[in-house]
């Protein structure tokens, strides 16, 4: 027996959702014209349910936005102190 997964492209998974939302034909029909098993698309279809809602929020954006401002104020903070405790170690004669 054949055991090969095989492995569907992205565009070809967008076509079998777009087609089970259009609701013109049940997710058994679909399975059997493209080939695959209806546990399959109904798994495909709760990934891309998921993910639409990541898309239309917002909230994810501005977190990442105020992650990386935030990182990139800590790295100039030890930046600067780096530069501040290399001055004094020199003027103190404690240089390594």
């Amino acid at each position: 027996m054949n055991n090969l997964r095989r492995k569907h492209t992205a565009r070809f998974k967008t076509n079998v959702i777009l087609e089970l939302l259009k609701e013109e034909k049940t997710s058994g029909q679909i399975a059997s014209q493209f080939g695959i098993h209806p546990t399959q698309i109904r798994h495909w279809k709760k990934q891309a349910l998921e993910g639409l809602e990541v898309i239309f929020s917002n909230g994810i954006k501005s977190e990442l936005v105020e992650k990386n401002e935030l990182v990139e104020q800590l790295y100039k903070q030890i930046g600067q102190l780096k530069v501040e405790t290399d001055f004094l170690k020199k003027k103190m004669g404690i240089i390594t």
